[in-house]
């Protein structure tokens, strides 16, 4: 029975920056991920998405992404970067593995599969939250005949030429998304508040840079002074444009929905032909359940490590996991920290 020093779960940026610094510490260690190919969630995402940082802003640990022909870029070039640095590392990932479960054995962890079982002595859980789309629930949403449709399924606005689309959630997809639809369908958009729109010259690198101080307690305003966070819209290309086409107003969000569509706060009705749900997504963590150590979608850590079982990390969930973890200019160094911990772990074993 071969006994791994870690298994990682879950081949996106999360995952390969983990094995990075795993590669680096000469450690025996692979990579079990359930996609066909590499690219973790950003397989998943809409056609037209563009990263909201330059390349530059726009890598992993070790090597920069080659630059875009574009000022962001898109989907595929991540996508295509992502393999490339997956090759330049060599890095050891078993595809189209599904974890099933995860249990203690003597000490060891028992990770099923859908391609059989396999032990290590540590493990770092990085499947992200794409799996998970978070819907909120509405007063009479059963009742609404027509489509819903969570940003976890939406590739391009081609079925939704002609419709009357109602589009729910803010920051940078519900922006990009609307600003995609909004050129084939009659939109309108709901926020929970009014959306912050970073001025034109402020974009991904200045967050990541606010986000930054922040972490090391500092100021988090630009060097603009402008208050900053990684909830904030960036004014990409396509969102200039839908801004200049006069869409990007949003309204507070309905109280229920009804039959053809919702009932706004005062009392009104509008129909709509599809709500398209940009709401985010809840982490993934239905594999560590017999762990019996998840406490309202969350598992209880110091950084990244698990409080209640020791031997597991969680990376890429979101702040709780690292700050910024769940970005790929954050990751790096939530991976980094990790893997010491880790090994410090393996090194007393």
């Amino acid at each position: 029975m071969k006994i791994y020093d870690v298994l990682v779960i879950g081949g996106g940026q999360a995952g390969l920056s983990v094995a990075y610094f795993l590669r680096r510490k000469k450690r025996d260690y692979l990579v079990l991920d359930d996609k066909e190919k590499t690219g973790g969630a950003w397989l998943q995402t809409w056609d037209s998405l563009k990263l909201f940082s330059p390349t530059e802003y726009s890598s992993l640990s070790g090597w920069a992404m080659p630059k875009s022909e574009h000022e962001y870029p898109t989907k595929d070039e991540f996508i295509a970067y992502l393999e490339q640095y997956e090759t330049r590392y060599e890095i050891p990932i078993q595809r189209n593995t599904r974890v099933l479960s995860v249990r203690k054995e003597n000490e060891l962890f028992r990770v099923e599969t859908n391609l059989g079982i396999f032990y290590s002595k540590t493990l770092v859980s990085a499947t992200g939250t794409a799996k998970q789309p978070f819907i909120p629930e509405y007063p009479t949403q059963n009742l609404f005949k027509g489509e819903q449709l969570h940003s976890l399924y939406y590739k391009n606005a081609d079925a939704l030429v002609g419709k009357k689309v109602l589009i729910v959630g803010g920051g940078n997809s519900g922006a990009q998304i609307l600003a995609e639809v909004s050129k084939v369908a009659q939109t309108q958009w709901v926020t929970l508040e009014e959306p912050n729109f970073l001025p034109d010259n402020i974009d991904g690198r200045y967050l990541f840079n606010a986000a930054t101080q922040k972490f090391l307690g500092k100021t988090s305003n630009t060097s603009s002074g402008i208050k900053a966070s990684l909830s904030n819209i960036v004014m990409v290309e396509s969102v200039k444009e839908a801004r200049n086409r006069n869409v990007l107003h949003a309204k507070r969000p309905f109280i229920s929905f009804y039959e053809y569509g919702v009932v706004w706060d005062d009392g009104t009705k509008e129909s709509f032909d599809v709500v398209l749900w940009c709401t985010g997504f809840k982490a993934n963590l239905k594999h560590l359940k017999l762990l019996n150590i998840i406490e309202n979608n969350r598992i209880k850590t110091q950084y990244t490590r698990a409080i209640k079982e020791p031997n597991l990390w969680l990376v890429g969930y979101g702040s709780w996991t690292g700050f910024a973890s769940a970005t790929i200019y954050g990751v790096g160094k939530t991976a980094r920290q990790t893997v010491n911990e880790l090994v410090n772990v393996l090194n007393n074993k």
